[in-house]
């Protein structure tokens, strides 16, 4: 395994040394793990939410690279149904800058131009979710960039389904997932050997846990949306998840909607990613929320996952990253 570059002391000056030198062997098995997929597959390509998993998958697809520019785009699947703030990160995160002139290539593969084009349906959901019409057009994205590879942020952490992934996922030639077909990882060492049509998904992040990435956000002193930290918000309740009020999700009577002090744990489709309640605005108060919390981000805030037990490894199933 290579090691990154070394840690600056000045920025880890204040951290405490057991947990910086945890997450520093996480980041360099990750780097490994990035490095490993740029020299076995021909066409990667990163999948960019403006997550906080993303934004440190990102940061280590940098450091894997660095001084040269990153090798490979970044992808994203736009539901159309997303939170302001998250776009405007998105934006800015891949905007030229005096380290790197070029900038980042986004591309951008859009729920709402698929529907308007006739290739896919609007969802039926009651909720207005676009959830699963990110699938197909993943799916679509990926083969029309001829992507052999895709870099993802899950973590085993977060539901079951994901902690049966291994680092390489495999795929078949119309990019479905089976659990039972999935290939030894002994020792780190990473088999990407691939017929034509397959692809691998990678998960660099396997081994982290939402307090390490959080840790990780701190060390690096690395940027994030603005809906991590909470602020006063108007939400309202369905089901037992808050959702914030907007254009696409509206409550049923006006009666319901309250001004609260929350924040967002996991990004995704406005229509169905909860807030928690949280006073927490900084990132000492995050991390110390982080380190009582029982259930990930995902149980706690994201209505798709509590459809069924098997909700995740389903879309998984069906193609879904």
């Amino acid at each position: 395994m290579t090691t990154p570059d070394l840690p600056d002391t000045d920025t880890e000056a204040g951290a405490d040394v057991d947990h910086v030198a945890a997450l520093r062997v996480l980041e360099a098995e990750s780097v490994h793990i990035i490095r490993e997929v740029a020299a076995e597959l021909e066409r990667p390509v990163l999948l960019f939410s403006g997550g906080k998993d993303s934004i440190v998958l990102l940061r280590l697809a940098e450091k894997a690279f660095r001084p040269n520019p990153l090798p490979f785009p970044i992808l994203h699947v736009d539901t159309g149904h997303n939170f302001d703030e998250v776009i405007e990160f998105r934006d800015r995160r891949v905007a030229p800058t005096a380290d790197n002139p070029a900038g980042i290539k986004l591309i951008v593969a859009s729920v709402p131009d698929a529907i308007a084009a006739g290739r896919i349906a609007e969802s039926a959901d009651p909720s207005g979710s676009r959830n699963r019409l990110q699938t197909p057009v993943l799916l679509d994205a990926l083969e029309a960039g001829g992507f052999d590879a895709a870099f993802g942020g899950a973590r085993r952490d977060e539901d079951r389904a994901r902690a049966k992934e291994r680092v390489f996922s495999f795929r078949d030639e119309f990019g479905q997932w089976d659990p039972r077909a999935q290939r030894p990882e002994p020792w780190s060492l990473y088999n990407g050997r691939i017929r034509r049509g397959e692809s691998v998904r990678v998960f660099p992040l396997s081994n982290w846990t939402e307090l390490d990435i959080w840790r990780y956000i701190e060390l690096e002193d690395l940027e994030l949306p603005s809906i991590y930290f909470a602020a006063q918000r108007e939400v309202f309740d369905r089901d037992g998840i808050l959702l914030a009020v907007s254009e696409f999700s509206q409550p049923d009577s006006p009666s319901e909607v309250s001004t609260e002090w929350v924040r967002y744990r996991t990004v995704g489709d406005l229509t169905i990613t909860g807030a928690v309640r949280s006073q927490a605005a900084s990132l000492d108060e995050i991390i110390a929320e982080i380190s009582v919390a029982t259930v990930s981000e995902r149980g706690e805030t994201r209505a798709d996952d509590r459809t069924s037990s098997a909700a995740m490894e389903d879309r998984k199933r069906e193609g879904y990253f």
